[in-house]
């Protein structure tokens, strides 16, 4: 009895984990602040948006995946080792 309800537990839980976060994919919020999309500096699952390579925001793959971007403040991805405006 308790192996059948420790299983259901575990079940539910992961079911409910999928769900949450298929809710909580798209794309990340557009900042209040004047801002620029720099890819290529995004740490792997960290990017903003979708990508030719990923589905979603927080999805890439590697590390500074050329297509992967995130906000930055505007004037600051060209500062910043292998950024280039998405």
């Amino acid at each position: 009895m308790k192996t059948t309800a420790l299983a259901a537990s575990a079940i539910a839980a992961t079911v409910s984990f999928a769900v949450i976060s298929a809710a909580l994919a798209g794309p990340a919020p557009v900042p209040q602040y004047k801002f620029e999309k720099c890819a290529g500096i995004a740490k792997a699952g960290q990017n903003d948006c979708q990508t030719a390579n990923s589905s979603c925001a927080g999805t890439s793959k590697v590390n500074a995946q050329p297509d992967a971007w995130v906000y930055v403040p505007e004037g600051t991805c060209s500062k910043i080792v292998g950024g280039h405006k998405a």
